[in-house]
């Protein structure tokens, strides 16, 4: 059995086109589970092995595989960077102890680079920096580092650089070591340290004092000796920036071009040196189910089994389920339990995955990564452990679909496939909706974005050979609530049986700023006094609410940003019950509508359009006739960058406007930003 203290369980996240996929196709390499490396642009990657990753050049899915470097386990998840499956991004996060963040050295922060690196700060998960593309002309680390601090309140601290520019790159400086690593030769075969230039000794002393005096600031005892010394031993650095990142206190920067596999082998070693092993990872709380305690787990095989299903992929050979083991050890044949769905389950086998392949093994233990092959009910999110000792793991959040578009079958044998296709999608995809419009009748797919719903109807019609008609894409629009009201519900059902009777008094009131960041649409709680609504009947009171202003009134459109309060009601001795305060809930919310002044809300994104600059005024133009704001703009080399926030709705097919502006020259990518309210007009007008 491997000791836990070498595992590493680590991802690749950023931008889409900074280079994440070839940085990890050269991992594979150097760490020998590749013989052949694949590209991209060749559609040949070995993470990338869905045919339409291959045909688009993007990652859709997250890929899962495992190497060895220097005698440790390295489990590694490469994500997506496109916002549309930012759930990849999401549920990844959630069982990584550590990541890797690739930044191109031209471009810098990017758009999505801020939402990946907010979504790996909320899991607390400790991050390495890696500048890609530096022999690119316009590279340029010291700005991309500037960037991290101000737009990402990173803390990041230089541990290679590029020696020469673009094309005259020809290795990667040492900062903390004082060498240089250098493509070997005819002569010198292999991957070579040489010593240190003259020219660049300036330079390396320069990022090495700050180097060591961040890592000294974070330490009393090191700061001491650096203050006695002036200098550190470089295993003191090391062990110290090691504890400094697992608390996220520094974010170390290495460099390189993985295209030209140049910088990998330092950032492999790193990864080993300074990311955290299961063991030093953040901690894990599990809730057990007999007695509602909370345990810390602790990645010992010999304890009760606690695993987490962060990703459900449904296949003609069976459903697969991948697991992060956090406590225990599973074994292939065991009797498992859900205690998120009270069902049963069989590890009929377990495989540990390299891309498309699999390989059975007999037991995986904690800290480890594998997929059960055969699971029936288990989703995303949820917990497997053995029924004689249950304890639920906290689940996985995920944003809602922003938008929607219509889909009807062609004839009806694909009706019913259609149904079958859909149920399989949506347990694979936490984001993807699928809902029925109650005016039209029509079947309503609700996703992340257009390319998001565009690779859904293309699995529809190649993996599941249903064929559909498509109608235009739709924002999914909210509503929220800018007046206070209290207001009562009474319900009273009396059939001449066993009666129903329910009454409830709410506050209903917008959230403030506070509650708004919880990200919680709905806030409810309780404040009845003297027992006037016995506390049995809260939960279903609060559902009632739920379901109503899920359902949006008149408007049909959900209703966010509130704050519900019960605050009195009344009961009968024997006709109360669940039903009744469940309608009594709804019925409060519903006599309230009228008087909440609710106001029409819809999605908006961040937008960054990269251009050649003879075409930004053009572009601008495009975007300010769709509403847009624009933000920043920055001059580079030969292009331009262009930020602005824009609603959604304006936005759909700008990708093939912003190729005809600029020649097929332009590219843009979006991040969403929330929700503003709808312009008076447009509502009239609606």
């Amino acid at each position: 059995m491997l000791c836990t203290q070498r595992f590493r369980n680590f991802g690749i996240i950023a931008h889409i086109d900074s280079g994440k996929t070839t940085v990890s196709e050269r991992i594979l390499f150097l760490a020998g589970r590749i013989h052949q490396m694949g590209e991209v642009h060749h559609g040949t990657t070995t993470l990338d092995f869905d045919p339409l990753e291959r045909e688009k050049g993007i990652t859709i899915q997250a890929a899962v595989t495992a190497v060895t470097w220097n005698d440790h386990h390295l489990n590694l998840i490469d994500t997506p960077g496109h916002v549309d499956f930012t759930a990849e991004v999401e549920r990844s996060c959630r069982v990584l102890d550590g990541a890797v963040a690739v930044f191109c050295a031209v471009a810098g922060v990017q758009a999505q680079s801020e939402t990946v690196w907010r979504q790996a700060e909320r899991h607390r998960v400790p991050r390495l920096v890696f500048i890609n593309k530096t022999d690119r002309a316009g590279a340029d680390i010291d700005r991309v580092v500037v960037q991290l601090r101000e737009r990402l309140g990173a803390k990041p601290i230089v541990l290679t650089y590029p020696l020469g520019t673009a094309e005259e790159l020809s290795g990667i400086v040492d900062v903390l070591r004082r060498q240089v690593h250098r493509f070997g030769t005819a002569e010198r075969p292999g991957w070579l340290r040489d010593e240190l230039p003259v020219s660049e000794r300036d330079r390396c002393e320069a990022y090495r004092r700050q180097l060591v005096e961040a890592v000294a600031a974070e330490d009393e005892r090191l700061l001491a000796a650096w203050c006695e010394h002036g200098d550190l031993p470089i295993e003191d650095v090391l062990a110290g920036l090691r504890a400094a990142v697992a608390r996220g206190a520094l974010h170390p920067v290495l460099c390189g071009s993985a295209l030209a596999t140049i910088g990998i082998q330092p950032l492999l070693d790193a990864i080993v040196d300074l990311l955290p092993s299961p063991l030093e990872a953040r901690q894990v709380v599990a809730r057990s189910v007999d007695d509602g305690t909370d345990e810390v787990l602790t990645p010992d095989p010999a304890r009760p089994l606690r695993a987490l299903v962060y990703k459900v992929v449904c296949t003609s050979h069976g459903d697969l389920g991948f697991c992060r083991v956090y406590q225990g050890t599973l074994r292939a044949g065991d009797q498992l339990w859900c205690p998120n769905r009270q069902s049963p389950e069989r590890a009929a086998r377990l495989v540990k995955l390299h891309g498309a392949q699999q390989s059975a093994v007999d037991a995986v233990q904690a800290g480890d990564l594998c997929a059960v092959v055969g699971i029936r009910t288990v989703a995303t999110g949820d917990t497997l452990c053995h029924a004689d000792d249950q304890a639920v793991l906290e689940g996985i959040t995920f944003a809602e679909p922003v938008v929607g578009m219509a889909v009807e079958p062609v004839t009806s044998a694909d009706k019913e496939a259609l149904g079958y296709a859909l149920a399989k999608i949506s347990r694979e995809d936490p984001t993807f909706r699928r809902d029925v419009d109650p005016e039209t009748g029509q079947l309503v797919l609700s996703g992340m974005g257009e390319l998001h719903l565009e690779v859904i109807a293309h699995r529809l019609e190649h993996q599941h050979r249903v064929r559909i008609r498509l109608g235009r894409p739709m924002v999914s629009q909210r509503q929220r609530v800018t007046r206070a009201v209290e207001s009562r519900g009474r319900y009273v059902h009396q059939s001449g049986g066993p009666g129903a009777y329910g009454d409830v008094v709410l506050r209903i009131r917008p959230q403030t700023a506070e509650e708004q960041a919880s990200a919680e649409e709905v806030v409810f709680q309780t404040a009845v006094k003297g027992g006037a609504v016995d506390r049995s009947f809260f939960g279903s009171i609060e559902d009632g609410v739920r379901a109503e202003l899920a359902r949006g009134g008149k408007a049909g459109v959900r209703i966010v940003g509130v704050h519900v309060t019960l605050v009195d009601g009344s009961m009968h001795a024997q006709d109360s019950n669940e039903r009744a305060f469940m309608a009594a809930g709804a019925l409060a919310v519903r006599e309230a509508l009228g008087d909440l002044g609710l106001e029409l809300l819809e999605p908006w994104v961040r937008v960054e359009v990269t251009c050649p600059a003879e075409h930004v005024g053009a572009v601008i133009g495009s975007l300010s006739a769709k509403r847009a704001q624009v933000t920043e703009m920055i001059p580079l080399t030969h292009t331009a960058t262009v930020r602005v926030v824009a609603p959604v709705a304006e936005l759909f097919g700008y990708p093939v406007m912003l190729r005809s502006l600029t020649q097929g020259r332009g590219t843009c990518v979006m991040e969403p930003d929330g929700f503003r309210p709808v312009p008076r007009q447009r509502t009239a007008t609606a």
